[in-house]
C-alpha cells in the first residue's frame, strides 16, 4: 500500500517509517520540520521521502496516488496544546478535519487518525475507560482529539474507512528523542542526575505504551479487512501497562544503576485514569503489545550509555517540544500561527 504519513519527522513517526516499510508499505512523508534539529541517536535505518509542509497547506494534488494516510501531525502533549489554545484548535482540529476532508476528495479510502488516551481525563477511584466510556478532556490538546473523532466519524462511508487509534502515553527511543512524556522523562532524570525526586505523590494513573507498539497498531489497521477497522475507535495498548506513576518511578529506578526515588504531596493535577484495552487486543487482527515499561526504561539506559548523554543533551530545548516551539518563536523562525516566517 502506498501510504502518506503526516508527522515523520517526529517521535513516534521516525519509528514507525522503518517499521512500515519492513511491512512491504510504501511510505511517503509529510512534515513542516519543527523538531528536524534533534537526533540523539541513529537507531533508524529509513526515513520517508518527506512533502516539506504544514498540513494545513496541503492539497489533494499531495495525496495523489496513496491508498491510505496516517495523520499524526499535530502539536503533541498537553502542555504545548496549552500554549497557545487558539492555535492549537486550528491545527489540532480544523487542520485535521480539513485533511480528512482533502483525503475523499482525493479517493483515499483509509484513514489513521492518531488520538490519544487523554481524552478519559478523569476517572473515578476503581474505574476503567473503555472506547466506550464517556471523555472527559481536560486540555485543549484532549479536547481537539475528541472534535476530531466527533466530526471525522459521520464522513465515513463506502468509500472511505476511518478509525481511530487512542494511544496510552507513549515511551521508548526514538533519534527524536521526546523528554517531556513520563517514562522517558523519569529515565533521563535517573541518568543524569541519579535521582528521581517527584514534587507529587505519584498516584495518578497512567496507561503506556510502547512507540513501537503503536506502530504496530498502525500497521495492523492499515492491513485489516475494512470491516474490522471501519468506523472504530481503539484504545491502543495492554491493560497490564496501566501504572500509577509512582510505579513508573519505581519500575526507572531499579533498572538505573544507583538511583533514589522520592515523592511529595498531591499537586493537584487531578488527571488520572485507568484504560482497558480489551477491544485491540481481541478485535484488530493481528495486534498485540510487546513491549513492557521496564523494557522501555533498559532500552533507554542503553541509548544512554552508548551516546554517553550528558545533562545538557537532556535538558535541550531539542528534546521537548514546548522548549522547541518557544525557541522558533523567540527567534522569530515561526510567527504567532506557527507558520514558518524563515
Amino acid at each position: 500500500m502506498r501510504v502518506l504519513v503526516t508527522g515523520t519527522d517526529g517521535y513516534i513517526g521516525t519509528m514507525l517509517v522503518p517499521a512500515l516499510t519492513a511491512r512491504g508499505h510504501e511510505v511517503i512523508g509529510v512534515d513542516t520540520g519543527f523538531y528536524r534539529s534533534g537526533w540523539l541517536f541513529n537507531g533508524a535505518n529509513r526515513l520517508a521521502a518527506t512533502i516539506n509542509k504544514d498540513i494545513r497547506n496541503l492539497t489533494v494534488e499531495d495525496l495523489q496516488g496513496c491508498e491510505a494516510v496516517v495523520h499524526m501531525a499535530e502539536l503533541s502533549n498537553d502542555p504545548l496544546g496549552q500554549l497557545n489554545p487558539d492555535i492549537t484548535y486550528k491545527i489540532n482540529h480544523q487542520g485535521s478535519l480539513r485533511l480528512a476532508q482533502l483525503c475523499k476528495e482525493a479517493g483515499i479510502t483509509r484513514f489513521v487518525y492518531m488520538s490519544s488516551c487523554s481524552v478519559y481525563g478523569v476517572g473515578e477511584p476503581g474505574e476503567t475507560k473503555s472506547e466506550a466510556s464517556m471523555p472527559q478532556p481536560q486540555t485543549a490538546y484532549a479536547k481537539c482529539k475528541v472534535m476530531v473523532e466527533r466530526d471525522v466519524l459521520p464522513m465515513a462511508a463506502d468509500d472511505f474507512s476511518p478509525v481511530f487509534l487512542r494511544n496510552a502515553t507513549a515511551y521508548g527511543p526514538s533519534p527524536r528523542m521526546r523528554f517531556d512524556i513520563v517514562l522517558n522523562n523519569l529515565s533521563g532524570l535517573a541518568w543524569v542526575t541519579k535521582e528521581i525526586k517527584m514534587t507529587s505523590d505519584g498516584s495518578p494513573w497512567r496507561p503506556l505504551v510502547h512507540i513501537l507498539d503503536i506502530a504496530n497498531a498502525i500497521g495492523c489497521c492499515l492491513e485489516a479487512p475494512r470491516e474490522a477497522i471501519h468506523g472504530q475507535i481503539f484504545n491502543v495498548g495492554a491493560s497490564r501497562e496501566n501504572y500509577q506513576v509512582r510505579d513508573i518511578a519505581a519500575i526507572v529506578g531499579e533498572v538505573f544503576p544507583e538511583c533514589a526515588v522520592s515523592f511529595g504531596n498531591s499537586d493537584g493535577d487531578n488527571r488520572s485514569y485507568k484504560v482497558d484495552f480489551s477491544k485491540i487486543n481481541t478485535q484488530l487482527p493481528g495486534f498485540s503489545c510487546t513491549y513492557t515499561a521496564r523494557d522501555g526504561a533498559r532500552q533507554l539506559l542503553d541509548v544512554f550509555e552508548r551516546v554517553a548523554m550528558q545533562r545538557e543533551v537532556f535538558e535541550g530545548r531539542e528534546y521537548t517540544r514546548l522548549k522547541q516551539l518557544q525557541y522558533l518563536i523567540g527567534q522569530g523562525w515561526i510567527d504567532n500561527n506557527f507558520f514558518w516566517k524563515i
